[in-house]
């Protein structure tokens, strides 16, 4: 009886423990965490990631959005970045849940798609994740930390902010908001990147300042007061102690800066239409393009308050004109600076100059208004963007050419389509690509696929893969590629690397 009882216990305790460890295995199993903190994936996940929907099963056909866990939202879709953190206004995944105008900006289709749509109280929530940083489960903010970060940074001119890129995932990690009035549009104009890597600067179309951040954490330093002017571009001298910022008016000026004590040095007055603007690698010699006519300025600038000037002819044989067929747009001067290289707007062209005797050697036809450049140390390759290079399909305008700048050859014949209104251009030979911003303001443009509350037609960011000379393409884990495109705000118009 004894021994009956004996056996008996041991099959009971055995069969507990098995069932122990057989529930402790479910619990493992079951209990995967999405990263999110509990009140989001209570609504993403159980809301969004249905078979057919959001998923990684299925993502390639849902906007190629994968809302399953937290990494993967940051992974982005077709369109870019579906949440940004500490801007719920610009995410746009918040506008296809929203269904509630005075929560922010509503579209359509509603997400859910074919099912009740998100209560006020679920969009609040959603909202204020993102305003406190969208965190993960843990607290943590996506991209946050690392200091040394490569970034790319745009500048969205209707809206005055600056849209900050990991380089790395390509996703927008930051918005910043840039200007000093809340209450007009100053209109930034373009980033420059300080030599050192350290800083980034802005400077605005509408408004008399030159603004100073930080590239590690992006946070602002200063200001200059540089007085009125239709500001354009901004070099700054290799060392990194000097800027030279444009006033495109007939008679407009140059302001010399001193960035180390961030203030204004002198005007140099007198100059027509400048635009585009170059210093040498000594630091000794200012290059400035006059956007009507058919010269640029070539300063010295040794002595800050004697400036030399004299003038570059871009034409052969003929005088300075005012009125020309050219109109230099920008310049850009090789790795060694044996050359430089022109965009003359008005004549489809990019016109060489060698740089000892400022004689004319090459002259490249390339499409219609170019505009900005970007050149690879990497790869002899200079990138030109020309905005309104017409096209037989009504919704492509513009296109992206390619020059050898050692062999001065054609890289690419036919150009490259990157985007409707090509402008803003900037080369990453760490990641061997080329950013370009797409304005796409023209009406009769694709469709952005999303508005902002601050309105006007969204542009867009597209990359040019250097190995393949086509734009970069995206696949999903379910198989289905695309070409990559993260749609911005409107008219982003500066492009820059932080290396």
């Amino acid at each position: 009886m004894k021994s009956n009882m004996r056996i008996a216990y041991k099959c009971c305790k055995y069969f507990f423990l098995l069932i122990i460890l057989f529930l402790s295995s479910c619990t493992d199993d079951e209990i995967v965490s999405t990263g999110y903190p509990p009140e989001i994936e209570k609504i993403l996940v159980s809301k969004c990631t249905n078979p057919g929907c959001h998923n990684t099963q299925s993502a390639g056909g849902a906007g190629g959005i994968d809302l399953s866990t937290w990494d993967n939202l940051f992974k982005g879709g077709r369109n870019g970045s579906p949440v940004i953190p500490y801007s719920s206004d610009y995410s746009y995944l918040l506008y296809f849940v929203n269904t509630y105008v005075d929560l922010g900006v509503v579209l359509e289709p509603t997400m859910p798609l074919g099912s009740n749509p998100l209560s006020r109280s679920e969009v609040t929530t959603l909202r204020n994740w993102i305003e406190q940083g969208a965190p993960g489960n843990n607290g943590t903010v996506k991209f946050s930390g690392n200091s040394q970060r490569k970034k790319v940074y745009v500048a969205n001119q209707a809206c005055d902010q600056v849209a900050v890129f990991d380089a790395s995932s390509r996703m927008i990690m930051r918005y910043i908001k840039v200007g000093v009035d809340d209450n007009v549009i100053e209109a930034p104009h373009q980033i420059r990147i300080s030599p050192d890597g350290n800083y980034w600067y802005v400077l605005f179309y509408s408004s008399n300042v030159i603004q100073k951040f930080r590239t590690s954490d992006d946070t602002f330093v200063d200001s200059i007061n540089i007085g009125s002017g239709v500001w354009n571009t901004m070099a700054i001298s290799p060392d990194g102690s000097k800027a030279f910022v444009s006033d495109l008016s007939l008679n407009g000026k140059v302001c010399y800066l001193d960035l180390n004590t961030m203030q204004k040095i002198i005007d140099y007055t007198g100059l027509s239409w400048p635009h585009g603007t170059w210093v040498s690698a000594d630091g000794k010699t200012l290059y400035v393009t006059s956007q009507t006519g058919n010269f640029i300025y070539k300063i010295n600038i040794t002595n800050p308050a004697a400036p030399v000037t004299q003038t570059v002819v871009l034409q052969t044989g003929q005088s300075q004109v005012f009125v020309s067929s050219l109109d230099p747009h920008e310049i850009i001067f090789s790795p060694d600076e044996s050359k430089y290289f022109l965009t003359c707007q008005k004549s489809d062209e990019v016109r060489v100059m060698q740089t000892s005797n400022d004689s004319l050697i090459a002259v490249f036809s390339v499409g219609t208004r170019p505009q900005e450049m970007s050149l690879s140390e990497n790869r002899p390759y200079l990138f030109i963007t020309c905005q309104e290079t017409p096209s037989s399909d009504p919704k492509k305008k513009g296109s992206v050419a390619v020059i050898d700048y050692n062999s001065l050859a054609v890289v690419v014949p036919g150009e490259i389509y990157s985007g409707f209104q090509p402008h803003g251009v900037a080369v990453d030979d760490d990641q061997d690509v080329v950013y370009v911003a797409n304005l796409n303001y023209d009406p009769n443009g694709p469709p952005p696929h999303h508005s902002t509350d601050c309105g006007g037609r969204n542009g867009y960011l597209t990359i040019i893969d250097m190995k393949t000379m086509q734009l970069l393409n995206i696949t999903t884990t379910d198989g289905i590629s695309y070409n990559y495109k993260n749609e911005l705000l409107a008219f982003p118009y500066s492009v820059a690397y932080r290396k």
